[in-house]
């Protein structure tokens, strides 16, 4: 019978080396406490990471993993197209809005006018939207969650790892030496329930300390509505985990509009690695498990003397 794997089994023995109060450390926490309810071997598991301060995670954990190239931690998992070929891999992006290791460059998620050692007038870049990008792409399973959430940020990592297929998580995450306080208006407690949308399948998208606002459409347009001033939760836009279009307008969510967390998109479908097995079996059942010294002399072949 197999031991039951705990916290500490995926503690690896290398020292944690990020700053004081990185958000960083939160993510790891919560990364190694569900992973032993997650029921998978280490030797079965594997991190993968880029460049950056989050790209040590692989160090920390006791499994398997890989520190690869900048920016290129899924191509080296799989491929460029991981998330339209829907590969069974989980793909957390750490968003801090700068590059911390570099010490303190705007990046692609940085605002357009973030003032730093790279853009000392402010930088002139339209950012990136992950979770758009994310849906650009055709992923199956979109969410985001937050840093210092530890509830919810492991609810959405196992919703993450329970889905079948490609599953992308952007994690808002505070950089308290290079970009204190990005996201406060979704972490600070008391302000976030004014400026956290939080994702339910099947409920109408209600937010506010005193939930009493809300969302709904004014023709094709999305608007913040006061409940109980001409307005009720039967007026609401109820959120569905299944609907792209839906998705997609809450990933363009901007202030003054709340800031959605939790599953946009949840469509599951047959992932890249099933479909591929599929085909192999049909091949083989219809021509044999086939000869790769009877393939290599078949068809045209050429003597070179």
């Amino acid at each position: 019978m197999a031991t039951a794997l705990t916290r500490k089994d995926f503690i690896s023995d290398q020292e944690v080396r990020w700053c004081p109060g990185c958000g960083d450390y939160a993510i790891l926490a919560q990364v190694q406490k569900i992973m032993p309810e997650l029921g998978v071997a280490r030797e079965n598991t594997v991190f993968i990471s880029g460049i950056g301060c989050s790209s040590r995670f692989p160090y920390y954990m006791n499994t398997y993993g890989f520190h690869t190239i900048h920016g290129r931690a899924p191509a080296v998992a799989t491929g460029l197209h991981v998330l339209r070929r829907n590969v069974d891999l989980k793909i957390l992006l750490f968003n801090n809005k700068i590059y911390g290791l570099t010490k303190g460059q705007y990046s692609p998620t940085s605002e357009v006018g973030k003032v730093t050692k790279s853009t000392p007038a402010g930088s002139v870049d339209f950012p990136f939207n992950p979770i758009t990008v994310a849906l650009g792409a055709h992923a199956a399973f979109v969410a985001r969650t937050i840093d210092v959430e530890q509830k919810h940020l492991g609810e959405v990592l196992k919703r993450a790892h329970n889905h079948r297929g490609a599953s992308f998580v952007e994690i808002l995450q505070n950089c308290n030496i290079f970009n204190d306080d990005a996201f406060k208006e979704v972490s600070d407690k008391t302000i976030k329930a004014d400026h956290q949308l939080v994702l339910e399948n099947g409920k109408p998208l209600i937010f506010g300390k005193n939930r009493d606002r809300g969302i709904r459409m004014n023709g094709m347009r999305p608007e913040v509505v006061q409940l109980g001033n001409g307005a009720s939760e039967s007026d609401l836009v109820v959120h569905d985990e299944s609907n792209l279009a839906l998705a997609f307008m809450l990933g363009n969510f901007e202030p003054p509009m709340p800031t959605p967390v939790g599953v946009f998109y949840c469509a599951p479908r047959p992932t890249y690695d099933a479909a591929m097995n599929k085909q192999l079996e049909e091949a083989r059942a219809k021509m044999g498990a086939g000869d790769p010294q009877k393939l290599l002399r078949s068809g045209d072949t050429w003597t070179v003397h």
